[in-house]
Formats: C-alpha cells, structure tokens, sequence
C-alpha cells in the first residue's frame, strides 16, 4: 500500500520506518525541516534502539521518502497521524492543536476510499470529531483510530512485532472497509498471530489512557509502600519480591524509587483526569490525582535523602549524578526524574555534575545551569556522594570498588534500588535507597 504518515518525532519516525520494513511505500511529512533532513539522510533524529538500523534497511529500498511539503501525501491510500498531543499550558489537558492542523492539512488531500488512522493519544470523544471533519470534507473517505503501545527503547520491537492492535473504527459498511485496509497494513504482524482488538471509537481511544493509568498506578503504589517502608524499618524490595509471587499482581514494575516521567504516563493521566472531568465523570479517576503525587513526591524525597547522608546541607558538597534521560535506553528528558533532582540539588547550593550515556545534549537544553561530563570516571572524580538515578547497563554493572578509588567520599544514593547493595556495602560504601534502611 501506499502510506503517509504525519508527524515524524518519536512516534510517526518510528511507525513510517516501520512500515517500510513492512513492505509498504510510506511518505513521512513534517513541518521540522531538522527532522525531515535527519530521516532523508537515514539518520534518526534522537536515540532510539535499532532506529538507525532500520533507517539505512529501509533507505536502500526506496520504500521511505520524508518531506516538508503536505501535499507529499497525494495518492497515499492511508494517512497516519501521529503528532504530540502534548499537555496545555494552562491545565491539565491535552493540547489537540497539532492533531486537529494534520486533520485539516489532509482534507483538502483525501480521495474517495481514503482512511485517515489517529495514532496520537488523545481525550475520548476525539476521534467522533474528527470523523464529522473528515465526512465533510470527502465523504468517501473515513477515519480510524489505533492507537500505539510503544515503549522507549523498545519501540522498533513494539511496531514490528506488537503485542496487540486496536482498531477503533465507525459502525456500518465504513467500519468494514476500515478494518480490510488496517488488516492490509499489518498483514505481517496479523500473520504472527498478534491479538486484533475491533472497537468503537471511545473504546480505541480510551484504551492507551487506561493501560497508562494502570501501569502509573502499579508504580506509584509500590512508591507508596516505600514511603511506609521507611518510617517502619522495612525493605521495600523484599515487600515487592514477596507480593510478586502473587500471579494476580505480578513482579513487573514493582521496583521502588524516583518513579515515571517521560512523556506519555505524566501527561496522560493529568489529560485523563480533565477529560473525565468534563465528561462528570470526576469521581472515578479521583485516584490518579494521589498517584500523580506520590510519584512527584519521591523526586522531592530524593532531595531529603541527599540532604541527610551529607550531613543536613548539600551547599558546597560536590554531588555526581548518572543518569539524565527519564529510562535507560532513551535521550528523552521530558518530565525526568533524575534531571528534576540534579536541578533541586544544584539549586540548594550543592556542586552537580550529571553524565548519561545518550541524554546530555537534551539536558542541557532544559538545565543549562548545570555541569554536564560524558565520562563517567571524570563525574565522580572527587564527588562527595554518587546519586544513581536512571537505571542504565553501564552504571548497574560499575565496580564499587574501582569507583570508590575516585570518589572523595563512599557515599551511594541508589535511586532505583538497581545497584547490589551488598557489594558496594563490602567495598565500603555507605549505602542509601528509597523504601530500604
């Protein structure tokens, strides 16, 4: 088939890519001329795992073209839109500015038997809306919502071989024809069995806010217990590993620390909240709101712990911290955990150095005020204490000891209960993490 997709960030870059791979001729269109010249020179325009790889496969197919120019669409039989819908400026909604001008961008682009498919995470009722826009516009034409399950750092995976597809699509002979051109698009992932879930638009729209909700809710329950944990002397891992054998609940996510950023799990629940809102519907997500604070509270207890093992005061302290981006595996350093503290840090007084393997440059940008070192051997060189924040390979395997050789003081802040505590406690350092004595 013939494919555009709209948006190129991390969403529409990955899923044009992909269906490349496919087998599909994809045409990417995206007003940032430092995106579209990235993916034209087979370049990823941030780091994503596998990314680049694809690129050049793709590349030497001639299956993938990008451009700035909305009218590159024409003759694509199906238009993806996937641009942010990042959270408003004045609440907790979400900001349709960009869905609603690639919507009305393609209207005057659609032919008969065109489908429109939604991609970005938007408020249920959206899709309804854009639907009427499209059917006014060339009423031949229809529109679909499947919404996308990618996770940073797996999102080549999570698009090539998804562990389900959604298609939320009209009632009636429009909704058939809907699901014939989607099952076309993903025959490859259809054939390895991959579940296929036919909704109605609210249900498709409403089915990435819920699994990001619960997954939010699942981490900030355990963030919870570490919180309790602390004032009772208890090991907030230990309580994981024992609650995990439950098959009901799972292991997964259940590790105690600075919590989610990023941006999807934030915003969504924040959107989540207000769309329920408007809707009177207020009472049921009320929750999200306590889980939205418990994960801002372990940034700010982050601070306290720091504050404590230095002695009461980080002014004048020198602080390394590792890690930037809000995971491992990723440069996105929206709404990070490990970037908001070293700034809460630096702000109290205290001397901070971070370094991450992929994320400095994108740091820098949103904290300019702090100190940024790609090697990790010059980070914490002479620091007073080490704060390990992002969970990356390269900073869970470190040698207690050969780092405690350039260290002015054996002091380890073990923000994602991730290091061996027993190895770096026998090598002397003194110990600290969230939700463990």
């Amino acid at each position: 088939m013939k494919i555009s997709v709209i948006g190129l960030g991390y969403l529409g870059a990955v899923h044009a890519a992909s269906m490349a791979q496919l087998g599909h001729s994809v045409v990417g269109v995206d007003i940032d001329p430092r995106k579209v010249a990235a993916l034209a020179a087979g370049r990823s325009p941030f780091y994503e795992p596998g990314l680049d790889e694809l690129l050049a496969e793709v590349g030497a197919t001639g299956r993938l073209t990008v451009s700035t120019d909305p009218a590159a669409v024409a003759g694509a039989q199906v238009h993806f839109v996937c641009v942010g819908t990042p959270q408003a400026d004045d609440s907790n909604a979400a900001d349709l500015t960009y869905v609603d001008a690639a919507v009305r961008g393609l209207l005057p682009r659609l032919a008969p038997g065109d489908l429109v498919v939604g991609k970005s995470t938007v408020p249920v009722g959206t899709a309804e809306r854009l639907a009427g826009m499209v059917a006014a516009a060339q009423p031949e034409a229809a529109l679909a919502w499947n919404p996308e399950f990618l996770r940073e750092g797996f999102a080549v995976k999570d698009t090539l071989h998804p562990d389900r597809i959604v298609y939320g699509v009209p009632d009636g002979a429009a909704g058939e024809r809907a699901v014939a051109q989607l099952d076309e698009v993903y025959a490859a992932p259809l054939a390895e069995h991959t579940p296929r879930i036919v909704a109605d638009y609210p249900t498709a729209e409403l089915v990435k806010v819920a699994a990001n909700s619960f997954l939010a809710t699942k981490i900030s329950f355990i963030n919870a217990m570490a919180e309790l944990c602390e004032v009772a002397g208890a090991d907030v891992t230990l309580l994981a590993d024992a609650i995990g054998y439950d098959a009901r609940i799972g292991r997964r996510f259940l590790n105690a620390g600075l919590g989610f950023g990023g941006g999807c799990l934030p915003k969504d629940i924040r959107a989540f909240m207000a769309r329920a809102g408007e809707l009177g519907a207020d009472p049921a997500v009320a929750f999200l709101a306590e889980v939205d604070d418990i994960n801002n509270r372990r940034r700010a207890r982050m601070v306290e712990l720091a504050t404590e093992v230095l002695g009461g005061s980080v002014a004048g302290k020198r602080i390394a911290v590792l890690g930037a981006s809000f995971k491992p595996d990723s440069d996105d350093v929206r709404d990070s955990p490990a970037l908001e503290v070293a700034a809460r840090l630096g702000a109290a007084g205290a001397t901070v150095t971070v370094t991450d393997p992929r994320a400095i440059e994108n740091a820098r940008a949103r904290h300019p005020e702090l100190h940024y070192e790609p090697d990790l051997d010059v980070t914490v060189t002479c620091a007073d204490a080490v704060l390990v924040l992002t969970e990356w390979r390269e900073f869970r395997e470190l040698d207690p000891e050969r780092v405690g050789r350039l260290v002015a003081g054996r002091v380890v802040l073990d923000g994602r209960n991730a290091l061996d505590r027993t190895a770096w406690q026998a090598a002397g350092w003194t110990y600290r993490a969230l939700g463990r004595r």
